[in-house]
């Protein structure tokens, strides 16, 4: 298991949404291929709706750059 994993396994065991958008946006940015960092991105948004964070704009519009909004 990567430091990732575990990092988002801690910060979900720990229910740290903040710390979850955060986590996601790393695992996107370091996906092997684009369904994955889709995966990753639509997570990072969910998480930052349910917050109304800052980021979740930035999430949106990179995953409509992708297709997937």
């Amino acid at each position: 298991m990567s430091d990732l994993d575990e990092r988002l396994l801690a910060a979900h065991e720990a229910d740290d949404r903040g710390a979850l958008i955060a986590l996601y946006i790393e695992a996107a940015d370091t996906a092997t291929s684009e369904t994955a960092a889709g995966f990753y991105l639509t997570h990072a948004y969910v998480f930052a709706l349910e917050l109304n964070d800052g980021r979740q704009d930035a999430l949106r519009t990179r995953l409509k750059a992708m297709g997937r909004v």
